[in-house]
C-alpha cells in the first residue's frame, strides 16, 4: 500500500475529539496543549511514519492522561481496533503521579517500546522548538537541555538517525540561544553609581 492510500485509509476523527479535551489546558509558551499534540503528529508525518496508525493517534493523546488523568480510558479503547495498543502506547510514555522527571525519562529510556521512545522524541522536538527566553529563564533552558542530551538523545539515537539529527541540531541552537540571552542581559546591566543610560559594554 502506497503511502497516499495509506493516509486515505487513516480514520483520526474519533481521536481528534478526544484530544479536543487538550484545549482547556494552557502552554507556558502561549496556546493550548491541544495545539502542541497535533504538532507532534505534524513531526512524525514530516517524518514519514504513515504505516503506524498506533503510533499517529497516540500522538494525539500523548499528554491526555498526564495533563486530564480523570479521563475515561475504556472509552479510548473502545474507539476502534486500534484502540487497546493506543492507550498501551500512552501510558508508556505518560508520567505517573508524584514520579520525578529524571525517573520518569530513564523508565522511558530504558524499559519502554520502539514505539514509544518514537513518540517521546517527537514530543521532545515540540517542546524544544517552543523553548524561548520570553517564556524560560536561561536556567530553565538549559537544565531542558541537559535532560534532552541525557535521556532524549539515547533514545534516538536508538530508533531514527534523522531524529537525532533534528534533536541534536535543536539543542546546539537552544545553547546558542542561552549564550546570547545571556550576553545580553550582562550587557544591559546597570553599574552602581552609573546613570541608567551607562550600561556595562564588552
Amino acid at each position: 500500500m502506497d503511502d497516499l492510500t495509506t493516509l486515505q485509509n487513516l480514520v483520526l476523527a474519533p481521536y481528534i475529539l478526544q484530544a479536543t479535551a487538550l484545549i482547556g489546558v494552557r502552554r507556558k509558551v502561549g496556546g493550548n496543549q491541544f495545539r502542541h499534540s497535533f504538532a507532534t503528529l505534524g513531526i512524525l508525518l514530516d517524518y514519514k511514519y504513515f504505516h503506524d496508525p498506533v503510533l499517529l493517534k497516540a500522538s494525539l493523546l500523548h499528554d491526555l492522561l498526564e495533563d486530564l488523568p480523570a479521563t475515561k480510558v475504556d472509552d479510548i479503547r473502545r474507539i476502534d481496533q486500534d484502540g487497546s495498543k493506543v492507550v498501551d502506547l500512552v501510558l508508556e510514555v505518560t508520567r505517573k503521579k508524584d514520579e520525578p522527571k529524571e525517573v520518569y525519562l530513564q523508565r522511558v529510556l530504558t524499559s519502554s517500546s520502539r514505539n514509544a521512545k518514537i513518540l517521546k522524541c517527537a514530543d521532545r522536538i515540540s517542546n524544544l522548538t517552543d523553548l524561548h527566553l520570553d517564556t524560560h529563564t536561561n536556567n530553565k533552558i538549559s537544565d531542558y537541555l541537559d535532560q534532552t542530551e541525557i535521556y532524549i538523545l539515547p533514545m534516538a539515537r536508538e530508533v531514527s538517525k534523522d531524529l537525532l539529527t533534528e534533536l541534536t541540531d535543536l539543542v546546539e541552537k537552544r545553547r546558542e540561544l542561552c549564550k546570547l540571552g545571556l550576553a545580553a542581559k550582562v550587557k544591559n546591566l546597570i553599574l552602581p553609581g552609573k546613570s541608567k543610560r551607562e550600561k556595562i559594554v564588552k
